[in-house]
């Protein structure tokens, strides 16, 4: 397998842990480039990646691993991430699921689990953090309360999304300012959000809105 990550105690963390499983470490590299290369030269079972890779530490792994699929397809690709993200790596995921994976690097302590999902991707199936999928249930939550929404209801959730305050959105709307207060409470509820004295009730609803 080859493990392609730009920290190099990170990287050579990972190949000794790996090779102390078990696994044989054939190539270590710190960029999308250098994997590519080292794959074309000996293609491995498993491609262990960084989905934040130089130069611009946003998704050339993601991109680095959509390149692998099409240009080896027997070669297994198991993202990891410092952080949750359900965009561009969940979607190469659905696109064709064997043979690939997503964790989160906080898994990497558990040499289990890392193993585990090393040999399920190795073995053409596919492995997805517990957190990313809670992630992606919550926004798919999200998405089916927004549905639940008036219209009238989900213009004022966009006005309050443009920063507009309940007297501003009544004038955009012309109503009245109850009518609008009426219409933010039914927001609240219908999106689950609850009365707390920590969390900005608006603040929450705009970003649901803005996510979905």
């Amino acid at each position: 397998m080859t493990v392609t990550e730009d920290s190099v105690l990170l990287r050579e963390g990972l190949v000794r842990l790996l090779n102390e499983e078990g696994f044989t470490v054939t190539g270590r590299t710190e960029d999308a480039a250098q994997l590519l290369r080292v794959v074309g030269e000996d293609p491995p079972d498993v491609a262990l990646i960084d989905v934040r890779l130089p130069p611009s530490f946003t998704d050339e792994g993601v991109r680095a691993a959509c390149a692998l699929r099409e240009r080896f397809p027997g070669v297994g690709v198991l993202l990891l991430s410092q952080y949750v993200e359900t965009g561009s790596a969940v979607q190469v995921m659905s696109r064709e699921p064997r043979g690939f994976g997503y964790l989160l690097k906080d898994r990497i302590a558990d040499v289990y689990e890392l193993t585990a999902a090393v040999k399920r991707v190795g073995a053409g199936e596919s492995v997805i953090d517990t957190e990313v999928v809670a992630r992606l249930l919550a926004r798919r939550r999200a998405s089916s309360a927004l549905e639940e929404l008036t219209p009238r209801e989900r213009d004022v959730l966009e006005l309050m999304a443009q920063g507009r305050t309940n007297e501003a959105i009544a004038r955009r709307l012309v109503v009245g300012g109850k009518t609008v207060e009426t219409h933010v409470r039914n927001i609240f509820t219908k999106l689950g959000l609850e009365p707390s004295l920590t969390d900005h009730r608006r603040v929450l609803a705009v970003l649901t809105y803005l996510r979905n």
